[in-house]
């Protein structure tokens, strides 16, 4: 089962990354917030029906979701623009970077101090993401500050993610990323209009001319429905007896599919800079989260010799 999910994982990043590139590359903004009302929709039709048990919101939660569904919006809406102005493998190459700013914010935010050998497997990422920035072909400075953005947001989404689950026992991963889904929704809206809105009447005369509206609405709503997929799998996988090492073998070949996918569907010149780079940066990934399990496994044996005395 856990396999399972995390092979619906895989498939639903490459088929979003694709489908978010081929219809609305320019209207960030406004894909995402399709997306994020694609993924409501399909949450609420799990309450309605009681295959998901449907979650209790109070006051309290739903400002607890606040900065979660806020941070989980930047993140994401500056991945699209990221994907829309430079190659999408080299944009996940950046984003592979992601676990530096987690370590670095763990630490202030949730008072979570890390053994050497964690900040080490550190190097390869940020040396493997230098490497293949050096020839890269399709450099954007506002492509790559914008991955950035969104290793930024992202890891405050999980460090906030964790926070809130930790203070509400009764709200599941699922339920925690259809409440997310909601309040992000609730964000981008507002902002969609606000930054696209008059873009709206010429795009879609664009988009349907070359594609007509049904064809529009049914890769809108595929697109919503593997952003659903590939969320709801990354906050399940853990809690269905994976163990982490499976785990980061998974994470790191969903890196390599996705880089490997996206030059071969978008067909982007890659140097062999850029496959070092890449596959350092991957592999940094991987150790990094090797050492993270071995920081866990180490904090459990400390705190039963300590419970034993």
């Amino acid at each position: 089962m856990a396999i399972w999910w995390l092979q619906v994982q895989f498939l639903a990043r490459v088929l979003l990354l694709s489908i978010c590139i081929c219809v609305c590359s320019s209207s960030t903004h406004t894909w995402f917030a399709c997306s994020s009302a694609a993924s409501s929709l399909f949450m609420c039709c799990l309450w309605i029906s009681g295959i998901q048990k449907k979650p209790q919101v109070s006051v309290a939660l739903f400002k607890a979701l606040l900065p979660v569904a806020l941070f989980h919006t930047i993140g994401h809406v500056s991945a699209c623009v990221s994907f829309s102005k430079m190659a999408v493998s080299f944009a996940h190459i950046v984003k592979s970077a992601e676990p530096i700013f987690s370590v670095a914010l763990s630490g202030p935010l949730l008072g979570e101090v890390y053994p050497f050998y964690i900040w080490l497997s550190l190097v390869p990422i940020a040396f493997g993401c230098s490497l293949a920035a050096m020839k890269e072909i399709s450099f954007s400075w506002l492509g790559f500050n914008n991955a950035m953005v969104s290793n930024l947001g992202m890891v405050l989404r999980g460090i906030y993610s964790k926070k809130t689950l930790v203070d509400f026992k009764s709200i599941d991963g699922i339920n925690l990323f259809g409440l997310i889904s909601v309040v992000s929704l609730l964000y981008c809206l507002p902002a969609a209009a606000l930054v696209e809105g008059a873009q709206w009447s010429s795009a879609w005369n664009t988009v349907t001319s070359n594609m007509g509206p049904s064809q529009l609405y049914l890769l809108l709503g595929t697109s919503g429905l593997f952003y659903h997929l590939y969320n709801q799998a990354s906050y399940m996988v853990l809690g269905l007896g994976i163990t982490p090492v499976t785990f980061s073998v998974g994470n790191a070949m969903k890196r390599v599919a996705v880089v490997v996918s996206s030059v071969l569907f978008f067909r982007n010149p890659v140097s062999l800079f850029n496959w070092i780079g890449s596959s350092v940066a991957i592999l940094g990934t991987y150790l990094y989260s090797i050492a993270k399990g071995k920081a866990a496994a180490d904090g459990k044996r400390a705190a039963a010799a300590g419970t034993s005395q």
